[in-house]
């Protein structure tokens, strides 16, 4: 397999290598700027922008979407000095699928070469994928040689028969699209599309949760990803259409106060349920252009169940994909919304899981910043940008098709 070179795909700083990782959400673009030196990674700098342009995780509106782009990356590019023309983007959306897939080969009774499992993953991702779709990523789950199963890296064994299992994410072909083509306006090279909550994980999720089991919902602007981890590998994937938005939605009607004034005070008195706060509590809000005081309480009633209605959907998804039997560490919940109070202690009672709040780990610079749910997802994209190592989970040789078809398309846009 050729595979890139990190420092062929990164931007060149006067240290060392330069990796950037784009989060376009539905709410906010996320720029974070890493930099390897002597093999280390350290943030130099994030910067975010209002994001106008995307509606739960899609692009609804180009225009919107590149100027938010466009102004995320020029801040980043002054706070660190540096000139970005490559990232690597995060997507999401109910358009994201994930299944499994096998493959197998034969071996002739030689030893087991870098060659062999090469073939027996693309055996494996030699499955029907409608013309709609395109392959994201394909991610080795487990390898089996003449008949041993629970194999994680059978190079140098000897064997006559070797098969793999993978799990296969593909997203809907016009919707990589036009995130492409919102980049390619701004003048970025995309060097890895990433579904978003995989990048999460990188930043938030110990090997030994990822090993034992464990089960991690990105709370965002516009919808709730879930991602199931076992053995050390991604076991299952899927999007609710739910997220933060909704909760500033219904505050918006329920107060009757505008949208930016809704999301003010969600952050600011937002609490998961009403037993959290006293029922003499007032707080502060702007209705019709004038200040008034509300019993907190009201704005809690609003909230409550908009939180039952999340966690009853991302219940019944552990449900069906057999979390409760996998994810023995519990729940790691990230992502903006993660921040609502209380929303952990009300995860714990619900889903009967033990439930913590996933920040960013292990990483040098900006740490009073990165220190946040918030960022999980820009923070986990620079670190999968800089592991050299990608190919003991990740093959991104099948983005070679992808990316192909997709900047010829682009290319006939702007001719």
């Amino acid at each position: 397999m050729v595979r890139r070179r990190l420092t062929e795909l990164t931007s060149k700083s006067q240290h060392g290598s330069v990796v950037v990782g784009l989060d376009v959400g539905t709410t906010k673009i996320c720029a974070v700027v890493g930099e390897l030196i002597e093999g280390e990674l350290e943030i130099r700098g994030i910067s975010t922008s209002a994001s106008t342009g995307l509606r739960k995780g899609m692009v609804v509106n180009i225009e919107s979407t590149v100027e938010s782009i466009k102004n995320a990356v020029k801040t980043a590019e002054s706070i660190t000095g540096v000139e970005i023309n490559a990232v690597y983007l995060g997507i999401t959306g109910g358009h994201i699928k994930g299944f499994n897939s096998y493959g197998a080969v034969g071996l002739r009774g030689k030893e087991v070469a870098y060659v062999d499992v090469e073939r027996v993953i693309d055996s494996a991702k030699a499955v029907y994928v409608p013309l709609d779709r395109e392959v994201l990523h394909v991610i080795p789950t487990g390898y089996i040689l003449d008949g041993q199963n629970g194999i994680r890296d059978p190079v140098g064994m000897m064997g006559v028969r070797l098969e793999a299992k993978v799990y296969i994410v593909t997203g809907a072909v016009t919707s990589v699209q036009n995130l492409l083509k919102c980049c390619e306006k701004v003048g970025l090279e995309v060097v890895d599309i990433v579904f978003e909550p995989i990048a999460s994980a990188e930043a938030v999720l110990t090997d030994d949760e990822k090993e034992l089991g464990v089960a991690i919902v990105d709370i965002g602007g516009g919808t709730t990803d879930i991602i199931l981890y076992k053995d050390g590998s991604l076991r299952h994937t899927s999007v609710l259409a739910i997220g933060g938005n909704h909760f500033t939605n219904d505050i918006a009607v329920g107060l009757r106060v505008s949208l930016s004034e809704a999301e003010r005070v969600k952050k600011s008195f937002g609490s998961a349920a009403t037993s959290m706060v006293s029922d003499s509590e007032e707080i502060d809000i702007i209705q019709a252009g004038q200040g008034r005081k509300i019993l907190r309480r009201c704005l809690l009633e609003i909230i409550q169940p908009r939180t039952e209605e999340l966690l009853d959907l991302i219940k019944g998804e552990l449900i069906s994909c057999s979390a409760y039997d996998v994810a023995s560490t519990g729940v790691v919940l990230t992502g903006g919304c993660s921040l609502l109070e209380g929303l952990d202690r009300m995860a714990e009672a619900v889903l009967g899981l033990p439930v913590r709040i996933g920040f960013p780990k292990y990483i040098k610079g900006c740490k009073d910043i990165i220190n946040n749910p918030i960022y999980a997802t820009g923070v986990g994209l620079v670190l999968y940008g800089s592991d050299t190592e990608s190919g003991r989970v990740f093959y991104p040789d099948v983005f070679t098709g992808i990316f192909g078809k997709m900047k010829d398309w682009v290319k006939g846009i702007f001719r």
